[in-house]
């Protein structure tokens, strides 16, 4: 029988592999972060940029004229 905190070699994962995936899995997950804010950013300065949205609302709420 094992003991309460240990992990068997048949049925878990090394304690130093899951370490080393939780590692890569933070730092995937701080790239994707970081390269979201670029993509945001990027966003942001291209409206600003840009012509004023001359929209008022979301484009598929607007009315026909035979909505009337």
């Amino acid at each position: 029988m094992q003991a309460a905190g240990e992990v068997s070699q048949a049925h878990g994962v090394p304690k130093a592999s899951s370490a080393s995936r939780a590692d890569e899995r933070k730092a995937r997950a701080a790239e994707k972060l970081k390269e979201n804010l670029r993509r945001r950013k990027q966003q942001l300065r291209a409206r600003r940029a840009g012509a004023a949205d001359e929209t008022e609302g979301l484009p598929a709420a607007k009315s026909t004229k035979d909505d009337v």
